[in-house]
């Protein structure tokens, strides 16, 4: 019974020693089975807790052959009490933050729970030691001067070190976060109390020291206030100048909008847009949000192999660096040839126009020859309600529609498609628009001028009597189906609509009454 004795004065706990050796083992069961993923932690706690045990019965034995006074005695009584009180320490701070904190659903930062247990450890060592007899003073003095020498010596060291407590204590930058750091990609897998360790996509571990993370500029991937976490892709592509641009981006949006891509978010929605114009292509661009941020490659990839599929489909083939060199046998054969070819063209384009059956073949030859290209994309505005410009449009290819504005309501009236011609009124009479035109889709218009009509309507003033006929008889139909005026209304305002116009004609050409 003395040995026994002699172990509970060494451990310094009268009568309960036994006890708290019960505890702790019932206590690191529990622990265990609760969280097994704190297997390490127990572990070190269990180790330490066995080396101050084995380090009491070792001085219990030491009783036997020296006194209690001894320095031998002394040093390894407190050495066995500061493994024991550590042990219990970790024991406790694993209880305290892997159960407790964690159902409160409090993470603490890992260097916050270090730090914690250092100063735990410090106040354990001091208490330890000073009621073991061991004289503090000169350990405090020695401590004081290698605290001096350490701080000199390791202040790179100590800088990472307060870096990493305090990227840490402002979780800006959390483990599972995606960073970019320089040209450096990667996860963040461990924030440390000197490096933070990333890991990239080409299966590499680049370990950065947390003073660069301070000083330096870290972008946090896919992380936006109140959203959740995705990042813009970009997708490059080119296709021939030939394809319009509208129709090119129309048919990549339906592709990407089909169905649901794999890691491609819903909101904001892929889109397409035109990059700029190079020397023999135009450059596009389709950009999507990626919510795993770890498979850029394969879903640039999937995106890629739905624009090119989509692009076949719409016998659209994507444009490859080139410079094509054309050589035309340029004669005034070819020449002539050309001209004759695109004035035929336009003639044919002013024969299905009612405003111009009037003119003879030479009339509506020079007429051609003025006739002017005019494309527009769709949804851009041709012309707008209230403009003052002089064009008389003609489509050519496509389809438009046309909007009138009456007390800030906007209302649809008239959808034009090729063939149709709109625009006569200002160019014969000068007033302003009466309505809007947008391109429903890309539309080919060729356009008249006032100018270009000038010297046909001073040569022979009397068109501008078939031509006032022509806009008077439109007119009326126009508001025969507007529901203004009915059919018998229509004839009787006949001459009088045709004769206010043919003044205003005359008007805006000079010409006499």
């Amino acid at each position: 019974m003395k040995f026994w004795h002699n172990v509970i004065e060494t451990a310094g706990m009268a009568g309960s020693f036994h006890l708290v050796l019960l505890g702790f083992i019932i206590a690191a069961l529990v622990l265990l089975r609760v969280r097994p993923r704190e297997l390490a932690r127990v572990r070190a706690a269990a180790l330490l807790f066995a080396l101050g045990c084995v380090g009491v019965l070792l001085g219990g034995a030491l009783l036997y052959v020296i006194s209690a006074d001894h320095v031998a005695y002394v040093t390894i009584r407190g050495i066995s009490r500061f493994l024991e009180t550590v042990a219990i320490v970790n024991l406790a701070g694993v209880f305290l933050f892997a159960v407790v904190l964690s159902a409160l659903r409090f993470e603490a930062p890992r260097i916050l729970q270090d730090l914690l247990s250092g100063v735990a450890y410090i106040i354990v060592a001091l208490v330890v030691l000073s009621s073991s007899g061991i004289d503090l003073r000169g350990i405090v003095a020695t401590s004081a001067v290698m605290t001096a020498v350490i701080g000199f010596s390791l202040q790179d060291t100590l800088g990472n070190i307060m870096s990493g407590m305090a990227v840490q204590m402002d979780r800006t930058i959390r483990v599972g976060d995606w960073i970019r750091v320089g040209e450096t990609e990667g996860l963040v897998r461990e924030i440390r109390w000197r490096q933070t360790s990333i890991e990239t996509r080409e299966w590499d571990t680049v370990v950065i020291p947390n003073s660069m993370l301070m000083k330096g500029t870290v972008t946090l991937l896919g992380r936006r206030t109140g959203e959740s976490i995705q990042s813009r892709r970009w997708v490059y592509f080119n296709v021939d100048f030939r394809r319009s641009p509208t129709e090119v981006i129309r048919i990549v949006e339906a592709a990407l909008l089909a169905e649901a891509l794999d890691s491609v978010a819903a909101n904001p929605k892929p889109h397409c847009i035109v990059t700029s114009f190079t020397e023999s292509w135009v450059s596009y661009a389709a950009r999507y949000w990626l919510t795993d941020l770890a498979r850029p490659d394969p879903v640039d990839s999937l995106v890629r192999t739905r624009i090119f599929s989509a692009l076949q489909r719409a016998g659209i083939p994507l444009s490859i660096p080139a410079h094509a060199v054309f050589l035309t046998e340029d004669d005034e054969h070819n020449r002539e040839r050309k001209k004759v070819e695109r004035l035929q063209r336009h003639i044919a384009v002013l024969e299905k126009v009612p405003l111009f059956h009037s003119l003879n073949s030479e009339e509506r030859s020079a007429l051609a020859g003025r006739l002017k290209g005019a494309p527009f994309i769709e949804g851009e505005a041709i012309t707008r309600q209230g403009a003052d410009a002089h064009w008389l449009y003609i489509i050519a290819s496509g389809d438009a529609e046309v909007h009138v504005t009456i007390n800030g309501n906007t209302k649809h009236v008239a959808t034009l498609h090729p063939g149709d011609f709109f625009g006569e009124m200002g160019m014969m009479t000068g007033e302003p628009r009466s309505a809007s035109v947008y391109a429903k889709t890309d539309v080919k218009c060729y356009r008249l001028g006032n100018e270009d009509f000038h010297d046909i309507v001073h040569n022979r003033p009397q068109i501008a009597d078939d031509i006032a006929h022509t806009l008077a008889r439109r007119r009326l139909e126009l508001e025969v189906i507007q529901g203004k005026i009915s059919l018998e209304t229509q004839h009787q305002r006949m001459q009088q609509t045709k004769g206010d116009l043919l003044g205003r004609i005359r008007g805006f050409f000079g010409l006499r009454a």
